[in-house]
């Protein structure tokens, strides 16, 4: 995963201040100077999500259901044989409907999916292959991310405040200044997408996220 660190530390704009005390902490004497800085950091995704289920169709809705929880039950055990914990299966859908038209009109369809978190990405496409061995007619996935994108984005932010903490200086040693203190940082947050790929492609995989924030310097 690679992720694009916006933050704006130090506050750029050079020019001379009132004698009066500015209410944010700005003394007499001083300069404010704002700019930002731009961190990346990256990481591989290690986890992966996919949807697993099926529909079947049957005379009652017993019968159906009946019919449907043998083969979950089925997917089940074949997510467990690759090391699945039952924590990381969730059920994501249960309906029971009456057909109202076409061949099967007049019996009954129970459908029935749940999320599947791989934690082990190496092992997606088989798991994938082995839900539908066991009988699922529905997949989708997988959505691969990275479990704590916190903790791969610290990196990040502190290159970013190192980047614009260079251009302060650069800025300040150009107006004949210097930085004697931070005045504020301000963090935008985070945000991005994971591109589409396949289960095979899991290893090399590159998340693109932004950051974006503020951060001001006293010159």
């Amino acid at each position: 995963m690679r992720s694009l660190i916006w933050v704006a530390p130090l506050c750029a704009g050079l020019g001379a201040c009132n004698a009066t005390p500015d209410p944010i902490g700005l003394q007499p004497g001083e300069t404010l100077l704002s700019v930002t800085g731009t961190g990346r950091t990256e990481a591989t995704p290690d986890q992966a999500l996919f949807t697993a289920g099926l529909s079947s169709i049957a005379a009652d809705a017993r019968g159906a259901s009946e019919r449907n929880a043998r083969t979950m039950t089925a997917i089940t055990q074949a997510l467990a044989k690759l090391g699945v914990a039952q924590r990381d299966i969730q059920t994501r859908n249960l309906s029971v409907n009456r057909i109202t038209w076409g061949a099967n009109k007049g019996q009954y369809e129970v459908a029935n999916s749940v999320t599947v978190r791989m934690r082990d990405t190496g092992k997606v496409g088989a798991a994938i292959a082995a839900v539908t061995d066991a009988g699922a007619n529905i997949v989708s996935g997988p959505d691969l991310s990275v479990a704590d994108p916190e903790k791969a984005n610290l990196t990040g932010y502190g290159n970013a405040y190192k980047t614009a903490r260079a251009k302060a200086d650069a800025y300040a040693a150009a107006a004949g200044l210097h930085i004697v203190r931070v005045l504020s940082i301000r963090d935008g947050g985070t945000g991005g997408e994971l591109p589409q790929a396949g289960a095979g492609q899991a290893a090399d995989l590159k998340v693109h996220q932004t950051l974006r924030g503020k951060a001001d310097h006293l010159a």
